[in-house]
């Protein structure tokens, strides 16, 4: 069976205490960072020398989501910083093939990600570029938002196109994902889920990732 993973995202962890936070999710596969820049979302979050940090002493690896204008520009600098995967915005890229191969010569995953009314037909034919497809299940820019179901069809379709093409990418949802959500998603063909409040918001972070983790394999196996 397919491994699933669970990416907490520190956008629902407390930003006075991130290393203690960080520790807290030691038992998940990676920590998603959302970077916002409040042009390309309308919301402000943590950039560059944040992430520098975060990667000398995060337990696990770095799953980096650029929500900014001019990805081309600046989403190489954050592979450099050490980050393990990197997504950059179809949106907001205007050379993704290019930009991909640059994130994977700097030694980090490249990962592209489609808003929830970004059509994937278009860009089916770059998936061999890529190790990750992110499907956004809220609009992008906030936590705490309810999984959005109208992007289930989408995930379905990516994931047979990946799957008819034989490719080794796996795709990613992220937001709303809880144990009752995951199950959706997972039967859609999603891999790799990332979660904020559902995992932050609980008292025992280490077993709500694991409940998570069970529910997806549920899923996955319906």
């Amino acid at each position: 069976m397919t491994h699933l993973c669970i990416n907490p995202s520190i956008l629902s962890a407390d930003f006075v205490n991130l290393e203690a936070e960080l520790q807290r999710i030691a038992s998940a596969d990676a920590v998603h960072v959302d970077v916002m820049d409040n042009h390309f979302v309308p919301n402000l979050t943590l950039g560059l020398p944040v992430v520098r940090r975060i990667q000398q002493v995060s337990p696990i690896p770095l799953d980096v989501h650029l929500m900014i204008e001019d990805a081309d520009r600046w989403a190489p600098q954050y592979a450099e910083a050490g980050a393990a995967s990197v997504t950059f915005h179809a949106e907001a890229s205007s050379a993704p093939v290019k930009l991909a191969r640059e994130l994977r010569d700097a030694g980090s995953k490249a990962a592209m990600a489609l808003r929830p009314a970004t059509p994937v037909e278009p860009y089916l034919d770059l998936l061999g570029e890529l190790d990750m497809l992110l499907v956004m299940t809220v609009e992008p820019g906030f936590g705490g938002q309810a999984f959005l179901d109208l992007t289930l069809p989408k995930i379905r379709r990516a994931a047979d196109a990946v799957r008819d093409a034989n490719l080794p990418l796996v795709i990613q949802v992220d937001g709303g994902i809880t144990e009752e959500t995951i199950l959706r998603a997972a039967d859609a063909g999603a891999t790799v889920f990332v979660a904020g409040s559902s995992v932050y918001g609980a008292d025992d972070a280490a077993a709500a990732i694991a409940a998570l983790r069970t529910a997806g394999t549920r899923g996955a196996g319906a």
